[in-house]
């Protein structure tokens, strides 16, 4: 059984908290296979795992602890991406404006933008003697069709080796990995998820087609669900911090909800 949990508009939709309680209720590993966080505004987060030499953020590192097989963060996250933000007009090779893209960790290895400000600490902790350096998105473009796409396609198979997986995707993009069949869908924004046959869900996708979004075709979730209809609509509740943290308590909070998804899934 392999549930994909994608997110409405809002790039915090609560994505990460229902995926966590989802894997707790179904019994199900977690990835997520592309993720990024911001040396300013994750900074916390960042100094973490970069002073340990690694690099992964908070959402991975939630996931991993949710599965119930042991799992590093980089095992169920094969990309992460490092941001920073950038006054001005200029976007940077990635074309995002007000923040500039730092650096990819693909897999085990490094690919840095030449024009960016990597920080010290970075230098310092990372293995990155032996990083790919980009100058212009043709580059990058041509790194992510190599490296990237091997990555991607480990992390695949070790989706499809699992008897159940929990799949979240990023910001507000509708399918984070090609190639994997889902069972059900759950879109989730503050207060509420959708659920969506998987099937009726992909076919939508394959109508939008795919915009244009780092470099990369990729469809967008509010896109694809204007052109279906969900199964079920379920209230969250809101949740304190520390609740959310507790993957047995989110999976009991958000109970009707699961079983709408399992149900879809089953169905």
């Amino acid at each position: 059984m392999r549930l994909l949990v994608a997110g409405g508009d809002r790039v915090d939709a609560g994505k990460t908290t229902f995926s966590t309680g989802l894997c707790a209720y179904a019994g199900a590993t977690g990835f997520k296979p592309r993720a990024g966080n911001d040396y300013w505004f994750d900074h916390d987060d960042y100094e973490r795992a970069v002073s340990a030499g690694r690099l992964y953020g908070k959402d991975a590192k939630r996931l991993a602890a949710a599965s119930p097989e042991a799992v590093e963060p980089e095992d169920i996250n094969p990309l992460h991406r490092l941001w920073r933000p950038s006054p001005g007009a200029d976007a940077g090779i990635i074309g995002a404006s007000h923040r500039r893209f730092v650096c990819d960790r693909v897999g085990d290895a490094f690919v840095v933008n030449a024009n960016a400000d990597l920080p010290e600490s970075a230098r310092e902790h990372l293995p990155l003697e032996q990083a790919t350096t980009v100058e212009t998105l043709a580059e990058l473009n041509a790194v992510m069709a190599d490296r990237h796409t091997t990555v991607l396609e480990s992390v695949r198979e070790a989706i499809l080796a699992r008897d159940r997986a929990v799949v979240e995707s990023y910001s507000d993009i509708a399918v984070p990995i090609q190639q994997v069949e889902f069972d059900a869908v759950a879109v989730v924004d503050p207060g509420r998820a959708r659920v969506y046959n998987a099937d009726r869900y992909a076919r939508a996708r394959e109508v939008v087609g795919g915009s244009t979004h780092e470099g990369q075709l990729e469809e967008r979730v509010s896109d694809v669900i204007s052109h279906c209809d969900p199964l079920a609509e379920v209230g969250l509740p809101a949740l304190g911090g520390e609740k959310r943290r507790d993957p047995d308590v989110v999976a009991e909070a958000y109970e009707v909800a699961y079983e709408a998804v399992v149900t879809a899934a089953l169905s």
